[in-house]
């Protein structure tokens, strides 16, 4: 399914183009031999952002394809949630 909010795939788009801009920060950070705890700490600053754009994506997920579209069976609902679950377990 796709992102049916445009608001949503905004807001995704403008945490993706600030994590790509963490990303070009840690090479620059490499190309001017940066301390290594510097760089740890912003490594650790872009794993969190990332994370927090894909649990604000899955929510979005859950919350507009799981829980409406009424005209979905119940064997496709529990398909959805497994999808679901199984996409958190290949991020955990």
């Amino acid at each position: 399914m796709k992102v049916p909010n445009t608001a949503v795939k905004n807001e995704l788009q403008t945490r993706l183009r600030r994590i790509e801009g963490q990303v070009r920060g840690v090479q620059k950070m490499l190309d001017e031999d940066r301390e290594c705890q510097e760089i740890v700490q912003q490594l650790t600053a872009v794993r969190a952002a990332v994370h927090n754009a894909r649990l604000q994506f899955m929510r979005t997920y859950a919350r507009d394809c799981l829980l409406q579209g009424p005209e979905l069976t119940e064997t496709e609902r529990v398909a959805l949630v497994d999808d679901l679950m199984n996409l958190i377990a290949k991020v955990e």
